[in-house]
């Protein structure tokens, strides 16, 4: 079995650097590996500071290679590795050399380096299996390594989420107080844009993606005044998902209208009726909320907390501002924006 063959991935290996400046020991662990599809790169003591940045495979050493300069460059390369990389390094020793002194040695100057030592004479296949050990050793300290990096950045995405969230709630809070009238109001009002907020974000949460398609936050908001054989919310439009942030966004405005409704508009009565709609127009998502059956409607003499907070989240949204109109037969509200900006499978 060739080298390629036990690692497929051949460039997540690194380079494996050969210093071996006497006899030909360079041509022929060089060759070796040549032989075996593994990536090999000649170096001495003065280029070896540049070459362990450029390959971060392996090093191979005969001992006599181990000046006090290259000894330093090592050390040096390994104190700043990153904290999950231990690189491999395969000395090659004299069997009538101190080899003791030089294994307590080397130790004691590279802690942070994954030790392989053979005497010499060896036979190729002892150096090829050492040499793909520490190979396979450098693979695993890399999944590691990308491990821990994915792990840094999702706890930074939890860090920015949670902010995101918490700003939120403070001005669905301040907004919801600036408009009611009583305690009661405000707390029934509040428990409801933070339930909506609740429901948009398990629904991303539990999605394979960071996605969430517009039938589940349709359904997640209209849930509550759907039943007893009475669908007072209709849904039109086709199959899209939205990425989290839209979704979020578009249910709590799907909240505002809803609420809105209920005190004020179709909902307010028993014949009332909302039907929601959104469609594909090209490269655009288009909205469109109409309330019928409801009693007549009059234009507000004031900008209320609804209506203010769907002007801006709308235009966030879209990129352009909504059309909220108060027609006698009932509220609409109409928002299009590019496609793009707002669906995750456009």
């Amino acid at each position: 079995m060739t080298a390629s063959e036990a690692f497929p991935d051949r460039d997540a290996l690194g380079r494996v650097l050969v210093m071996a400046p006497y006899r030909r020991d360079a041509e022929y662990i060089s060759g070796l590996m040549a032989e075996h599809e593994i990536d090999a790169l000649l170096t001495d003591e003065h280029a070896l500071p540049a070459r362990l940045h450029e390959a971060s495979g392996a090093l191979v050493a005969t001992h006599e290679a181990l000046t006090a300069q290259a000894i330093d460059s090592v050390a040096g390369h390994l104190e700043a590795q990153p904290a999950w990389s231990e690189m491999p390094v395969v000395v090659l020793l004299d069997r009538s050399s101190p080899n003791a002194r030089i294994r307590a040695e080397l130790a004691a100057r590279w802690p942070r380096a994954r030790l392989l030592f053979y005497e010499r004479p060896l036979t190729a296949v002892e150096l090829l299996s050492g040499i793909q050990s520490a190979l396979l050793v450098r693979l695993r300290q890399r999944d590691v390594g990308d491990h821990i990096d994915r792990e840094v950045e999702l706890r930074r995405e939890l860090n920015h989420r949670v902010k995101n969230i918490l700003a939120s709630v403070t001005s669905i809070f301040q907004m919801t107080r600036r408009g009611a009238s009583t305690l009661e109001e405000m707390s029934e009002d509040f428990t409801g844009r933070l339930k909506a907020l609740s429901n948009v974000h398990a629904a991303v949460f539990e999605a394979t993606s960071q996605s969430v398609s517009m039938s589940d936050i349709t359904d997640l908001t209209f849930a509550p005044y759907r039943g007893s054989g009475s669908d007072r919310v209709k849904t039109i439009g086709p199959d899209v998902l939205l990425t989290g942030e839209s979704g979020t966004t578009l249910a709590l405005c799907l909240h505002e209208l809803t609420t809105n409704a209920i005190k004020y508009g179709a909902l307010s009565t028993p014949a009332g009726s909302v039907i929601f709609e959104w469609q594909l127009r090209d490269d655009q998502l288009a909205i469109c909320w109409r309330e019928t059956g409801g009693p007549p409607v009059v234009t507000p003499e004031r900008t209320g907390y609804g209506t203010r907070y769907l002007h801006a989240a709308l235009t966030s949204l879209f990129g352009q501002k909504p059309e909220i109109t108060f027609l006698p037969g009932g509220l609409r509200c109409e928002g299009i924006g590019p496609a793009r900006k707002i669906l995750s499978n456009f």
